[in-house]
């Protein structure tokens, strides 16, 4: 009787984010009969495009992680030597408060805003994406310098993977959107 009441619940869940307009980002869409309907192939179109896609930043340390990890991202063949799309990163917006307070009024925490501009272009179509990401982070101040350095350094690099993935998600999104139009579904 529980597992039928699991299997219920799982098919209601499924039901729900099929009803709401959810479609997976790296599924091939096949159309048949006025219906999408999902063959259960990954789409590769979207990931062979992405690798076209040639990334800069600027701004420092965080700017660079950024750039690095959507490279790796993008480029898991290497830096395209042709490039059809061109990403430009702005530098990072970094702005910083200071938490929980002492009597003394030092803080023991602060929490950091790094916000990047972005917009993706091609030599044919110009200008194709264009948007900002941000990710708020927080660490602790330690009466240890270098362990409240070590934190420092922890949130820059995880800020750079966690705006370097928004960015990449986005993009793809942006290709799944242009491949899946009706009627003109292999020209990006």
């Amino acid at each position: 009787m529980l597992e039928l009441r699991k299997i219920f619940v799982f098919a209601v869940l499924v039901g729900s984010v099929a009803a709401c307009g959810f479609e997976p980002l790296y599924v091939e869409k096949t159309a048949g009969d006025d219906l999408w309907y999902y063959n259960n192939e990954y789409d590769t179109d979207i990931v062979r495009e992405m690798a076209q896609i040639k990334v800069t930043a600027g701004g420092g340390r965080m700017g660079q992680l950024i750039r690095n990890e959507l490279i790796d991202i993008f480029n898991t063949n290497g830096t395209p030597k042709n490039a059809k799309y061109f990403l430009k990163i702005s530098a990072p917006r970094k702005r910083t408060v200071q938490q929980a307070l002492r009597n003394d009024i030092t803080a023991t925490r602060e929490k950091v805003t790094y916000t990047v501009e972005y917009e993706l272009w091609s030599k044919k179509k110009g200008g194709l994406v264009k948007g900002s990401s941000s990710t708020v982070l927080s660490y602790d101040l330690l009466d240890n310098p270098y362990s409240t350095t070590m934190d420092k350094k922890k949130v820059i690099k995880d800020g750079a993977k966690i705006i370097a993935n928004d960015i990449s998600l986005r993009i793809g999104a942006y290709f799944h959107s242009v491949n899946t139009k009706v009627g003109n579904p292999d020209e990006f």
